[in-house]
Formats: C-alpha cells, sequence, structure tokens
C-alpha cells in the first residue's frame, strides 16, 4: 500500500541545514498495523507527515497505491488525502464550540451528499469509537479520552484507506492511553491500515510490527 524509497528531509539551520530524515526505505502492506518509535529528534513525525502528503521531502519517492504522492499538484494532492487518509494527533484539535457530532462531521463537509447522510455517518463513527449517546456534548464537556475517542471518529468517519496517528495518547494517563490503544487494536481487527508515531513502548506492543528511527535512518 505504501512503499518509501530513498526519502530524505533537510531544513535550513542558520548558515547549514539539518538533516531529519537520511535515506529512508520501506513498505506497509494493506491492512498492517506498523509503529514508528524513536527518540525524541530522530524523524518520526517528518516522516510521518511525509507519508501523509503534508509536507513535501528533500528527495525520495512515496508511493500510495501505486500513486506516486508528490507527482500530484497543490490540488490533487490535497484532493487525494482527503479521500484516502485519516490523521489522528497528540493535540486533538477539536472546535470548542462544536459539539461532538459536528467536529466528527467537519470532513464530510466538502463532499456532495445529503446533510442526512453526513449525520449518519457521524453518529455511526461515534458509535464506532463508544461514544453513543454523546453526539450533542461540547469538547469542555468530554473527558480527555473521550475527546481523543471524538479526534479518532473524526478521523475514520469518511473510512480512509490509510490512518495516520501522532502520539496519540501523549496528553493522557496510562489508563486511558490503554483504552484508546484496544480502540487502534480493535480498528485494526476490522481491517483498518494504521501507521502510528509513538516514542511509548507500550503503545508500541499493539503494532503487528515497528520501525525503528534514529538520527533520520531507520536502524530496524
Amino acid at each position: 500500500m505504501i512503499t518509501v524509497t530513498n526519502l530524505t528531509k533537510s531544513y535550513p539551520s542558520g548558515e547549514g541545514e539539518v538533516r531529519a530524515l537520511r535515506g529512508i526505505d520501506l513498505t506497509v502492506a494493506t491492512g498492517e498495523f506498523v509503529c514508528i518509535m524513536g527518540q525524541s529528534g530522530s524523524g518520526k513525525s517528518t516522516l510521518l507527515t511525509i507519508l501523509g502528503g503534508m509536507c513535501h521531502p528533500s528527495s525520495g519517492t512515496v508511493a500510495v497505491n501505486g500513486t506516486p504522492l508528490y507527482d500530484l499538484n497543490d490540488n490533487g494532492l490535497a484532493d487525494f488525502r482527503a479521500r484516502t487518509f485519516g490523521f489522528v494527533f497528540q493535540s486533538f484539535h477539536l472546535v470548542p464550540y462544536l459539539t461532538a457530532l459536528e467536529n466528527v462531521m467537519l470532513p464530510l463537509a466538502p463532499l456532495k451528499m445529503a446533510a442526512t447522510e453526513k449525520r449518519r455517518m457521524a453518529v455511526e463513527a461515534l458509535a464506532r469509537v463508544g461514544l453513543a449517546g454523546k453526539e450533542g456534548r461540547l469538547p469542555n464537556k468530554l473527558s480527555g479520552g473521550e475527546q481523543e475517542r471524538v479526534a479518532i471518529a473524526r478521523a475514520v468517519v469518511n473510512r480512509p484507506t490509510i490512518l495516520f496517528a501522532d502520539e496519540p495518547t501523549g496528553n493522557l494517563d496510562s489508563a486511558t492511553s490503554d483504552q484508546v490503544m484496544a480502540l487502534f487494536a480493535e480498528l485494526h481487527r476490522a481491517g483498518q491500515t494504521i501507521v502510528m508515531v509513538t516514542h511509548n513502548p507500550d503503545n508500541g506492543r499493539y503494532a503487528q510490527r515497528t520501525i525503528r528511527l534514529k538520527d533520520g535512518l531507520a536502524v530496524s
């Protein structure tokens, strides 16, 4: 599903540059749950943003289902990203004045379908993450774990081909983290392809395979 070849990413820094990625090769198969681990500064979040079509690499290629991401123009890339990917981040990025249901419906806004169908899909996504009956609550009326579940529901509401997660339990206590990771495992068992970045080894045990980064290189 994902094929990465000789991927590099450099950023200007003063009179020189920082080489965040220094030649990454990897593949992710359909239906896999892959964990990318490494210490802070290892390049794991940079890699995730490039895999998700949000940051152009300095060199190398990323192909998803045979489509070279960065051969697409800006509009084509945005459309491909919206149709194919779901994203969950450490910060939940929920709109505070929208209800849980309205937050989950946001990715459906550009789609040409009836409002009743969008609502049905959002209700279904919230039920899928265990929040049936809480559709009308504002984010500040939800616990941290519930807010993360809303963020996950929003990421999967349009049934993306690939779900990307960047430190999805970084702001949660250990008990709530376990609940959220169990939800990711459940999504995976249902057939969802997941690529997750984490520095937490406890989270890594939920994945099928771990890719470890060090200084911008894949070391295992």
